[in-house]
């Protein structure tokens, strides 16, 4: 039986309609929005009690509606020994990673932790697969770039986001409360010999739980089939969790000194929390993801959940939010610490794009309608989707086309040596609080940039013309090259600028550690430099043939604007009669002549962008350790802006001849290097035997390297055009044109036109008798 397809050509699950699916949204959002609420209450509370003791009284207190509500014990097949086990055993890793979750809290805040903590196991696993797997997932290239985007938003929370409010915190007494125990003091004393604030070991600590985290969520969906259903398991191992918390939780009550005025101030945020974060949360999502598609609720979770952790950290200290949770009774728990950063805006917007790039569906197999079958059914051709490979496979596949080629060679170890060379600059900054040192270490990792761009554009120059790239990509390098000289250009004004700025009132420059960067960066710069000098420039010479001819040309040739297009080497069209062509190839059909030569020099143009980002470099290490050994020996602090001065005018002249050279590339202007020969060449062509005039020539540099060209010849109407087409192709060779497209027009092709109602074109030339033979053997009309 022949499947009917409508729509889209594979089957997909169907579901309710939109309109009876929108309570179950709202469900889901609320649910989120109050979990929010939850844990900022919860962030608060443990200000005032452990993280023991506030974890045990979650449990239980979520613990007594579940097991009131879901009757664990008497509904359900019981269990056996090895399920009782299987199930002590998840309780005590939910345990622990609870454990986890609530010291992350105390350490980042409630605002950091949702957008750290709150993603689905779904997403975590789908990102993982589409980076470590061979298949990618199976989602292809958006998966593993959801990936990377979830992976750039946790470092920028990680580097970019100064919560100087919770770091201050981390380092007074204020939060010693979270330092009872011994995992809290291994923690603390783990970061600290790394030099980390709280703050940031938090971060790092979260993102680590929320990796166990979705593991262990994954590896229970197998147990919660064989004990009778999700909603059974969570009941039990909730209440087992009590029971592991309790003596610990007992312990460090009667053993610390908790400093709170009276327990019935917590008594109704406590219950708040129990209802958003242990009750509400479960009971919603798992009745919003029965009825919604997984998709769905995986975006719209964090979504809901990131926007009001955002707005309750703008309004959780005023007055009307904190008489609403009854946290007015206890004011100096109630502290403004929940600011908001450009890493945290950043890492937002980054984590919501990675979800919905890592949750994409995989493009469906399309079809078109082809027609119907006998039987009235209708036909489809079904184009299978390409498979996708793992980003692994693919970085092995760039560093293999990068190992292959001498210099995306170059760039690339020069590339490593840099970017090793910064982040050490970075790493030795942060540990001995230097900000020259970072700054400088970001000013390299700007660099690093461009030598990413040069070693792409190195790679790109190499692929294959395709259908919508009919000439290839040798452009890339030239447009490379005219971007890095852009970059520099704006390095120099800027630096040029704030030289001058300092030249009236010179700063007082700090020296210290700055020589000894400034000779390594030297030193790195100048391998670089080495490196790339020899890849330059080359010489090019173009050898050819001399051809003598007894009598100076005829014809100038109608040179009227037209639109020039290059096709392969010695591709020419001829016009007869009708619409008729025919393609010639080149071939040598001429005594042999002397040799003669026109010698170019070319060079690689995203080498010489490349090369001049290093010789900035090195100039600028060179400038910082002549201004620093002035400053140290003599004071002369005016030292540093006259050298930047200095090393920002030889920047600007050294870039422009590349900005000029790239430019006249890109805009297709015809090489100056062979005007000469060029001109040359279409005065020998008016002399090839059959040939009258010539019109619409057009030349122009497609690289550094490489000159195109096309043109119309008018001949004689008893003229060979294959002939001709060959003899003009190797004239322009021999002129350095790399290749040129001939179009061969003789004068029915005009009448043609003419009746048609074309333009009228110039045809005074076919009135022309034909011209005689010379006697000359060597002549080109000759040959």
């Amino acid at each position: 039986m022949v499947q009917r397809f409508t729509g889209d050509i594979l089957p997909s699950r169907n579901f309710n309609s939109s309109s009876g699916l929108t309570i179950y949204i709202v469900l889901l959002i609320i649910s989120k929005v109050l979990k929010a609420v939850g844990l900022f209450i919860a962030y608060d509370i443990l200000k005032l009690i452990p993280i023991v003791v506030f974890l045990f009284l979650f449990k239980a207190g979520t613990a007594l509606p579940l097991v009131f509500l879901q009757k664990p014990f008497s509904s359900g097949p019981p269990l056996s020994k090895h399920q009782w086990f299987r199930v002590w055993r998840h309780a005590l890793i939910g345990t622990v990673i609870s454990f986890l979750w609530i010291f992350g809290l105390t350490l980042c805040g409630p605002l950091r932790t949702i957008i750290l903590f709150e993603h689905n196991e779904l997403v975590v696993i789908a990102g993982a697969s589409a980076l470590f797997t061979s298949n990618g997932g199976g989602g292809g290239p958006s998966k593993a770039r959801g990936a990377i985007f979830f992976i750039v938003a946790v470092i920028s929370l990680l580097v970019f986001d100064h919560d100087e409010k919770l770091s201050h915190m981390g380092d007074h007494d204020n939060n010693e409360n979270i330092h009872h125990n011994i995992l809290t003091h291994v923690f603390k004393h783990g970061i600290d010999f790394l030099g980390w604030s709280d703050h940031k070991g938090g971060v790092v600590l979260l993102f680590l739980t929320l990796c166990l985290h979705s593991g262990y969520t994954s590896a229970s969906k197998k147990l919660s089939v064989e004990v009778g259903g999700a909603k059974r398991l969570h009941s039990l191992s909730t209440l087992v969790s009590t029971g592991f918390l309790w003596p610990w939780a007992c312990f460090i009550y009667f053993t610390t000194e908790i400093e709170i005025q009276s327990w019935l101030y917590l008594v109704f945020p406590l219950l708040l929390v129990i209802l958003f974060v242990g009750v509400f949360d479960f009971y919603f999502e798992s009745l919003a993801a029965s009825h919604l598609q997984p998709i769905k609720v995986v975006i719209l979770a964090p979504a809901a959940m990131f926007s009001a952790a955002i707005i309750l950290s703008l309004t959780w200290t005023h007055p009307y939010v904190t008489r609403v949770t009854t946290l007015h009774k206890l004011e100096d728990i109630i502290t403004e610490d929940h600011v908001l950063s450009g890493g945290v805006v950043f890492s937002v917007l980054a984590f919501l794009l990675a979800t919905r790039m890592v949750m994409a569906r995989g493009r469906a197999a399309k079809g078109s309608f082809i027609g119907y079958n006998p039987a009235g059914l209708p036909l489809y051709s079904i184009a299978l989707q390409k498979t996708s490979h793992s980003i692994i496979s693919v970085l092995k596949s760039g560093l293999r086309q990068i190992l292959e080629d001498g210099d995306s060679r170059k760039i690339f170890y020069f590339l490593c040596i840099n970017l090793c060379f910064t982040f050490v600059e970075l790493l030795y900054g942060v540990w001995t609080n230097s900000l020259g040192l970072i700054s400088d270490g970001f000013h390299m990792l700007f660099d690093c940039s461009a030598l990413v761009m040069g070693l792409y554009a190195s790679i790109m120059v190499r692929w294959k013309a395709t259908r919508v790239f009919s000439y290839g990509f040798d452009r890339v390098e030239v447009l490379s090259g005219f971007v890095n000289g852009l970059f520099l250009v704006i390095i120099a004004l800027f630096v040029f600028a704030e030289a001058f700025a300092r030249m009236f009132e010179p700063p007082e420059v700090i020296t210290e550690r700055l020589l000894i960067v400034s000779v390594l960066g030297l030193l790195v710069n100048l391998i670089g430099i080495v490196a790339f000098q020899s890849s330059l420039s080359h010489g090019h010479s173009h050898g050819g043939l001399s051809h003598g001819h007894g009598q100076s040309p005829s014809g100038g040739g109608d040179k009227s604007v037209g639109h020039g297009h290059s096709h392969s080497v010695g591709h020419g069209h001829s016009h007869s009669g009708g619409h008729g062509h025919s393609h010639g190839s080149v071939s040598q059909e001429c005594s042999q002549p002397p040799s003669v030569s026109h010698g170019h020099s070319h060079h690689n143009t995203n080498m010489e962008g490349v090369f001049l980002h290093v010789l900035a470099d090195t100039m600028g290490s060179v400038g910082v350790i002549v201004s620093t050994l002035l400053i140290e020996n003599f004071g002369w602090n005016i030292a540093d802006p006259i050298c930047s001065l200095f090393i920002a005018t030889m920047i600007f002249l050294s870039v422009i001849p590349l900005l000029k050279e790239t430019a006249v590339i890109l805009i297709l202007r015809s090489p100056a290097e062979f005007e000469d020969s060029i001109s040359n060449a279409l005065h020998k062509i008016t002399t090839i035997e059959g040939v009258l005039s010539y019109r619409e020539p057009h030349f122009w540099s497609h690289t550094a390297n490489k000159v195109l060209g096309m043109i119309h010849v008018q001949v004689w109407p008893q003229a060979q055009e294959q002939r001709i087409i060959a003899q003009v192709t190797s004239v322009f060779k021999d002129a350095g044109v790399t290749s040129i497209n001939v179009q061969v027009e003789k004068q029915s092709y005009f009448f043609h036109l003419s009746g048609l109602g074309a333009s009228t074109v110039n045809i005074t030339q076919f009135s022309q008798p034909p011209p005689h033979k010379l006697s000359d053997p060597l002549s080109i009309k000759a040959v």
